[in-house]
């Protein structure tokens, strides 16, 4: 079993930018594959041997760096380092996750590439950003989450609890980095200059939050767990157990949609939706939808609000979201099952 990603009759809009990702963990190694995504080639120089890093993978099964070249240099090697410069002084982009300082050691300072290469492009991101009390330090996702304040927001009323590393990582890491590599590219494009854009996770995680601090500055979000209308606190926006073990999502937040939940769940006549913000009313409220969705299994649940705007959805695990229809029809996975990232954006001219 192998991940196989279909390609589209159109080459995507980055054909023919080359780019050099150094090996690195979680968020480098994203944005590297959502760049070859968009039609860029990418070659991932690491070590010859294993440096340690993340959880090992089968390469295989390795989507991250599904599509690469893999290039084994030793970096620490005058004649390692001698390879990369050349590779580097014929690539438009290049990734990097080190620690601050860690490429300028290796004899590849961003100043001495540009001096080389002009129009090359370096795209940075480290864990901590480059100031402070924390920058050589070692953190994964968790622990940036933990110092923007994200953590602390999510989770029940007694504890954080830790999200998949898609927030930190991906959400925050790789596609700032990633959006900042295409606007250096775009600016490459009118002026013929390259440039480095810098970033880090924490920075990134930061970046995902204006938002809450916007709600909380006009008094609408309180810093307290399950105590917000997209925390799991309304009863128009959590998850409900099924009578089968399984559960649904509910996302009704609008009164339109709230209406048509309501008449999905079959409580039109007991739930009044002029009061669906009025807190007091809440806990009876949750208990009442709790009361409902008990009664039936998850995919019948599913199968009454497909066709109605209920925001009412079924909670599938991964592998039951390779296999819905819905999912198919939209060819984000392929049979294996594996997602096809080349499938998510998709371009026309």
């Amino acid at each position: 079993m192998s991940p196989t990603h279909s390609q589209s009759a159109d080459a995507g809009p980055l054909e023919g930018i080359r780019i050099i990702e150094l090996h690195a963990i979680g968020p480098v190694p994203f944005a590297g594959q959502l760049l070859r995504s968009l039609g860029a080639s990418v070659s991932r120089i690491s070590p010859p041997a294993d440096p340690g890093l993340g959880v090992a993978t089968d390469p295989r099964f390795d989507l991250s760096n599904y599509g690469k070249t893999p290039l084994a240099i030793d970096l620490k090697r005058p004649e390692g380092l001698a390879e990369a410069l050349a590779l580097i002084d014929k690539a438009d982009v290049l990734l990097e996750g080190f620690r601050p300082g860690v490429l300028e050691r290796l004899g590849m300072a961003p100043a001495d590439l540009l001096a080389r290469n002009p129009r090359l492009v370096i795209g940075r991101l480290s864990g901590w950003g480059n100031a402070g009390a924390l920058t050589e330090r070692a953190g994964h996702d968790i622990n940036y989450l933990a110092m923007a304040g994200l953590l602390n927001a999510i989770g029940t009323k007694e504890t954080p609890v830790a999200p998949l590393n898609v927030v930190g990582d991906y959400g925050g890491g790789a596609m700032h980095l990633a959006v900042g590599v295409l606007a250096q590219l775009v600016r490459r494009s009118i002026d013929g200059r390259g440039g480095a854009v810098v970033s880090s996770i924490l920075a990134g995680s930061v970046g995902l939050s204006p938002l809450f601090f916007g709600l909380i500055a006009a008094g609408r979000w309180s810093v307290n767990r399950a105590d917000n209308m997209l925390d799991g606190a309304t009863p128009y926006y959590r998850v409900y157990p099924t009578s089968d073990g399984r559960f649904v999502a509910v996302g009704a937040i609008e009164p339109k949609f709230y209406r048509e939940l309501l008449k999905v769940t079959g409580l039109e006549g007991q739930i009044d939706p002029a009061r669906q913000n009025d807190r007091s009313t809440w806990p009876a409220t949750i208990a009442l939808f709790a009361q409902q969705f008990a009664k039936r299994t998850r995919d019948e649940w599913e199968k009454d609000a497909e066709k109605v705007d209920a925001c009412l959805s079924p909670v599938l695990d991964f592998l039951e979201a390779a296999k819905h229809p819905h999912n198919l029809a939209n060819g984000l996975y392929a049979h294996e099952p594996f997602p096809q990232p080349d499938r998510v954006l998709n371009f026309s001219r």
